[in-house]
């Protein structure tokens, strides 16, 4: 019964006395290629390990020897055919006669090694790339600082985003993604000591640790990285070439926590983007303010259309021959209830962000129109209601249909208004832009090129646009009496639209000298600072019915 319960265990069992196995069971055999006579003939423990864990071996056969029970431990073992695989050993002392001996057991656990292996691998390395995840990055991270801490050295953090990255996924796939991520990794890594830490934060997102380093050198590395990612990339049969953008944050100075140095090191690599991308960015104060500053903005932003914080002021529009102002131009202004009056460049690229843009440009295109029809209604002269259009606002789906919702709802008529959108708005997308164009002035509205000479127009697009009327950008006119090359664009300019049976209209003037210069080169209309500043609709109401400005007053 002994024999055929040995021979059927699905463990290894030996009995092993003097150092030579006395017995082993058919499973051990099995395990290790090795027939029964071979192992009472010939083969003895150290025959089964690898050499390293010889010295181990003899030290838990003595032990057993002398009479001390074992604990399980493990050794790497060595088959016949020379193959390895990691065992467990538990070995107890007893006696067969009057011989001591070790009884034992042995379990392959290469599986159960590789799984709990595996195990942390899932918990401390990125699945993708292999390179450690979040976790394992926050122990790391908490290294640092501490060994910073107690030896009072420095530390970076570098925060790497890759630029566009969203393209390569939504157009080839996140497969060809997921191999330009690995491809990416392999590539830091060889710029990064066996210090440093690489590590993948999610996404399209990485992290460099740079323990004992200074400022110069951390910018040293970022510049290593920029260039070693923007060579071309073989993914998925495709020549792919990708840029970074890189944000760094340095202990102490930046942060005395991982939360902060995270953080610090995200705004800076936003920064870093807003400056143009392919770059790398230190953190500074100013720059946490600013954000803090944006994210306040941005809430805020949500309540102001329903708070009716928003208002409109108007700016003049002159008539060159006769001082006459024939249209004012709507600016909007953010009253905060604890910021004060809030200018559009502030919170314009804010709400173009955020998607607020769309129903903030709806607010003002309607409140204009009233506001046109009202000083009609009370027998003002006005020809013309000039409303910015924003880029996101010009291209939203429907915006045809909520200009004609204005001026039905206003009962402003259509020749009446006035949509001033900019070079880069007109030739973005140039066969989309004409057809929203042509519908516009089919219903009657007019259109206005703003900052003309400051984008890339197209003269053969000017040509087919409906536009009636181009404005000359500000910072053509500020220097025009000091300045011939701004006095020629200019010139041209006013030229260029005279041919075209186009309305000239520029704006920023504040001196009378400018304004003598531009009525000699024969522009047709002016607006600026040297007539009024932009102003509440209570005071537009007054220059409409005083009109201050014409030449026989």
């Amino acid at each position: 019964m002994f024999q055929a319960t040995m021979e059927a265990a699905q463990v290894g069992i030996f009995v092993l006395g003097g150092g030579r196995f006395i017995y082993v069971n058919p499973f051990i055999c099995e395990l290790f290629g090795y027939s029964a006579e071979d192992f009472q003939s010939r083969i003895g423990p150290l025959d089964l390990v690898v050499p390293e864990q010889h010295d181990l071996v003899r030290e838990q056969m003595a032990l057993r020897a002398a009479g001390v029970p074992g604990k399980a431990y493990e050794l790497t073992a060595r088959r016949q055919d020379g193959s390895l695989f990691t065992m467990s050993v538990l070995g107890m002392p007893a006696t067969f006669g009057d011989l001591p001996v070790s009884v034992g057991t042995v379990l392959d656990v290469t599986e159960r090694k590789n799984a709990e292996r595996r195990i942390r691998e899932l918990a401390d390395f990125d699945a993708l790339t292999g390179l450690p995840n979040r976790r394992l990055l926050h122990d790391r991270m908490a290294q640092m600082i501490a060994s910073a801490e107690r030896d009072g050295g420095t530390a970076a953090l570098m925060f790497l985003d890759i630029d566009h990255f969203k393209r390569v996924n939504d157009s080839l796939g996140h497969s060809v993604g997921d191999d330009l991520l690995c491809a990416l990794a392999q590539r830091y890594t060889g710029v990064v000591r066996r210090v440093d830490t690489l590590a993948r934060l999610g996404g399209d997102e990485f992290i460099i640790l740079l323990p004992d380093v200074s400022a110069a050198s951390a910018a040293d590395v970022a510049r290593r990285v920029l260039e070693i990612a923007g060579s071309s990339f073989s993914v998925g049969g495709h020549e792919l070439t990708v840029t970074s953008s890189i944000g760094i944050s340095l202990y102490p100075q930046d942060g005395r926590d991982i939360d902060t140095l995270l953080k610090n090191a995200d705004t800076a690599m936003y920064k870093a983007k807003e400056l143009g991308r392919n770059t790398f960015q230190f953190y500074s104060r100013e720059m946490n303010t600013a954000t803090l500053e944006r994210l306040m903005m941005e809430s805020s932003l949500r309540h102001a259309l329903t708070g009716d914080e928003f208002e409109l002021h108007y700016q003049p529009l002159v008539c060159l021959r006769s001082g006459e102002i024939v249209g004012v131009e709507a600016l909007i202004r953010w009253c905060h209830r604890d910021l004060g009056v809030i200018m559009p460049d502030r919170f314009i690229p804010v709400a173009e962000e955020t998607g607020m843009i769309n129903p903030i440009g709806d607010w003002v295109l309607f409140e204009a129109c009233r506001q046109a029809q009202a000083w009609i209604d009370a027998g003002l002269s006005l020809r013309t209601m000039a409303v910015n259009v924003a880029p996101v606002q010009f291209r939203q789906a429907g915006f045809v249909e909520m200009v004609a919702g204005a001026l039905g709802t206003t009962g402003l008529a259509a020749e009446r208004l006035e949509l001033e959108l900019t070079e880069r708005t007109v030739m973005h997308d140039a066969e989309f832009t004409l057809g929203t164009l042509s519908a516009l002035n089919r219903m009657g509205v007019c259109l206005s090129l703003d900052d003309f000479g400051t984008g890339y127009s197209s003269l053969a697009y000017l040509k087919r646009f409906p536009v009636g009327k181009l404005k000359i950008d500000r910072s053509f006119i500020m220097d025009l009496e000091t300045d011939a090359d701004d006095r020629a664009i200019a010139s041209t300019i006013v030229n260029m639209g005279s041919s075209l049976r186009l309305t000239v209209l520029a704006e920023g003037v504040e001196t009378a000298e400018q304004l003598a210069l531009l009525r000699q080169m024969g522009c047709s209309m002016v607006q600026g600072y040297h007539f009024s500043r932009p102003v509440t609709a209570a005071r537009m109401t007054e220059l409409l019915r005083d009109q201050p400005f014409r030449y026989e007053k």
